[in-house]
């Protein structure tokens, strides 16, 4: 590649866990508070750190070559980017969020038509303009620069456009959620111009490839345990596997090395059953990367 590849690193609630992701992928930044251009690994990449309400924008028109922003932003922006990937991961959850409409507990609106001629605020105007128009309901839409919750409960809006992952906070400020607009998660985006450049593509799926095996390791850990011969076709049909487990004999012995990869939510569960049925020994690791 002539030319090290532009990417855009979300600041503010993703920045944290997008340099985790990173790391766990295989690229260590480093980022001075007063900079927004951290320090990577790599010779072939340049990071910039910008808001990711505006990534689009700059990835869209050149600024940057690709970076890593939300699909709601993509969206708001109306910008026309080629998405590379979903990344489903955030600072709270490894789950995709949801933009919702929110009112306070005791609100006479039940539903979307009841806010024929009301106020509402919320940070992502432009796409929530867009969703009242397509459904013929006139309503008044307001930007909100944070706190948006308060703004319903100080009586300075009628209902909330609001971003969130568990609904808690929304339940703390005292209001509840009657309708959901869009689920959004993370997105690797490029411009279609450094799409087009085979060096700079490379790159872009290099980073999309090792981005998504550190997530899909996020949710998998590798399990290994000694079987003995009379009890192996048991416990191997308890295992679930990506393909099937590698079984190994154990040296001048009638025992196997059995090993696989399994969920980190059902791993819990099968170690249990594994020992009833034979198994010994057994060990569980971490992964940082499964491809």
């Amino acid at each position: 590649m002539t030319t090290p590849l532009k990417l855009g690193i979300p600041k503010g609630s993703l920045q944290n866990a997008t340099f985790a992701l990173f790391k766990r992928s295989g690229w260590t930044i480093n980022v001075n508070d007063r900079s927004y251009f951290p320090e990577i690994n790599d010779d072939t990449i340049e990071c910039t750190i910008c808001r990711a309400q505006e990534m689009s924008r700059y990835v869209e028109n050149g600024t940057l070559d690709a970076g890593l922003t939300g699909k709601d932003w993509i969206a708001e922006n109306s910008s026309d980017v080629h998405v590379v990937e979903d990344l489903i991961y955030s600072k709270v959850s490894a789950r995709p969020a949801r933009w919702v409409l929110a009112v306070p507990y005791d609100s006479p609106i039940r539903a979307l038509d009841d806010l024929k001629g009301k106020k509402i605020a919320t940070e992502l105007v432009a796409f929530t303009k867009r969703y009242f128009e397509a459904r013929n309901i006139a309503v008044k839409v307001e930007f909100s620069w944070g706190a948006t919750e308060a703004k319903v409960v100080s009586g300075l809006a009628d209902a909330v456009v609001e971003v969130t992952e568990t609904g808690s906070t929304i339940r703390a400020h005292g209001l509840r959620i009657i309708h959901e607009l869009m689920q959004t998660n993370t997105q690797l985006i490029t411009n279609r111009q450094a799409w087009k450049n085979p060096h700079k593509r490379e790159k872009i799926e290099q980073i999309a490839l090792l981005l998504k095996g550190a997530l899909l390791g996020e949710k998998m850990v590798g399990i290994k345990m000694n079987v003995p011969h009379d009890k192996l076709e048991q416990v191997v049909t308890l295992l679930p596997s990506l393909n099937a487990p590698t079984v190994a004999s154990l040296y001048q012995s009638d025992w196997f090395s059995v090993e696989t990869v399994v969920g980190t939510g059902v791993v819990r569960d099968l170690i249990p059953v594994l020992l009833k049925n034979g198994a010994e020994g057994i060990i569980e690791y971490p992964l940082n990367k499964v491809i």
